[in-house]
């Protein structure tokens, strides 16, 4: 008797690189179902889910409808930090089937044949996050970047934030196994790595005589032969030590001129109130030592707006701030108050509609930073990694100061770094014309 053909699996992913990581390791270990994209029919579709903000969960709603009206004897899996946080709420949501926990999402690959059989309760969540203990995981989609989980969990209590209560404790595995993971990434071509966890500058490998730190993890990476880029996705900036900075910017073989640090607030003040660990004269500090050392690095910030206690004064404090720091470019969060937060109970809270006023004006002044960071880089010559995926018939890519490069098409630059003149601004895109 002949088999069917094999059954259509299709994954997707709301939130961080380090989703975006780990959605990739699960499944490259399905062996039982096809690949397909999600925006075709599948037997399965999986939802790595987010609990950041409120829009996340939202979204996760409208995927569930989205395939369920494609084909409604699919089953629909959720897994990630919302599946973790609340497996009640997202387990009610119409035409879920099954919700894993954080620890129990990498059993995703086993589960499969009993999920489509029907034998398996609507929730497997049974174990705390940190108990998950560490799942080495990359994203590999492109072919020309991945994104490497060096990190997981977090032990900073921010007043605002979940994900401590998503993913548990930190912890991260040893030098050696991010180095031998690195190796392998190596081995299929890939030409650059970001660094990606929860909060990466807590790395600690306590496995051999004395403690090694991120620097050390770092220090590490670079040697490794076959990968001629790295990028750090994001450190808290008391964590971003001026030895980091320095073999950054002026040791490293492979490491980019280019931090993305989280300030959040520029009042301090308001700080306080999140319970940030540094007020933003340690934040300006940091952003001048890096520019002292490189004025061509590219330094990005996160910042909360609407937050509790945020009045319009202390909004202009923190524009003021911003608008004087030379950041490149800003990602702009309107406050979204997540239930079992010290914050979502605290007094003060700002209306929706002052939000999204405050949110546009600072994503304006993003545009504005991120275009005069573009105009003081033209005329150089800068290394480019053109991307596996054409941008509208033209080839694309990333400056190692990560300014958005097009030009005209060739394919023998696909994966190669080629350094090319910026030639002119296209918006918060530069065009190069050279060959």
């Amino acid at each position: 008797m002949r088999e069917g053909p094999p059954k259509k699996i299709a994954f997707t992913t709301l939130g961080c690189k380090l989703n975006f990581a780990e959605t990739s390791a699960i499944a490259s270990r399905v062996r039982t179902h096809r690949r397909t994209d999600f925006s075709e029919s599948a037997d399965v579709y999986v939802v790595n889910t987010c609990t950041v903000t409120a829009n996340a969960e939202r979204k996760l709603r409208e995927l569930v409808r989205r395939v369920k009206s494609r084909n409604p004897e699919a089953k629909v899996v959720a897994i990630g930090c919302f599946a973790q946080r609340d497996s009640e709420a997202v387990a009610a949501i119409e035409g879920v089937d099954l919700v894993l926990g954080m620890a129990e999402k990498y059993r995703l690959p086993e589960l499969l044949p009993a999920l489509e059989r029907g034998e398996l309760p609507r929730i497997l969540n049974e174990k705390s996050p940190s108990e998950a203990g560490f799942f080495p995981a990359y994203s590999a989609g492109d072919r020309t970047r991945a994104f490497l989980k060096i990190q997981e969990g977090c032990d900073y209590p921010c007043t605002y934030c979940v994900i401590p209560a998503a993913r548990g404790k930190g912890r991260n595995p040893t030098v050696e196994e991010i180095v031998a993971q690195a190796e392998e990434i190596a081995g299929r071509g890939i030409r650059e790595i970001v660094l990606t966890g929860v909060n990466i500058g807590t790395f600690r490998d306590r496995s051999g005589p004395r403690e090694r730190r991120f620097i050390d993890l770092i220090r590490a990476l670079d040697q490794v032969e076959g990968i001629d880029r790295y990028r750090i996705s994001s450190i808290e900036p008391n964590l971003l030590t001026d030895e980091i900075i320095r073999f950054v910017l002026k040791e490293s073989r492979a490491f980019l001129p280019h931090f993305h640090i989280p300030l959040q607030s520029g009042s301090n003040e308001i700080l306080g109130r999140m319970k940030r660990r540094y007020r933003r004269e340690l934040y300006a500090d940091k952003v001048r030592k890096i520019k002292e050392l490189n004025p061509d690095a590219a330094v990005g910030a996160d910042v909360i707006t609407g937050f509790p206690g945020e009045t319009d004064e202390l909004f202009r404090e923190t524009y003021a701030f911003l608008k004087e720091l030379p950041v490149s470019y800003l990602h702009v969060f309107p406050y979204s108050p997540r239930p079992g937060t010290e914050a979502s109970r605290m007094k003060g809270q700002v209306p929706r509609a002052e939000i999204k006023r405050r949110s546009a004006l600072l994503r304006e002044l993003s545009d504005r930073k991120q275009m005069l960071f573009i105009q003081s880089q033209l005329g150089q010559v800068r290394p480019v990694l053109f991307e596996q995926t054409p941008s509208d018939g033209r080839l694309a890519g990333w400056t190692d100061n990560y300014i958005r490069v097009v030009r005209p098409f060739r394919k023998d630059w696909i994966n190669r770094i080629v350094p090319v003149r910026l030639d002119r601004a296209d918006g918060l895109t530069v065009l190069s014309e050279n060959a």
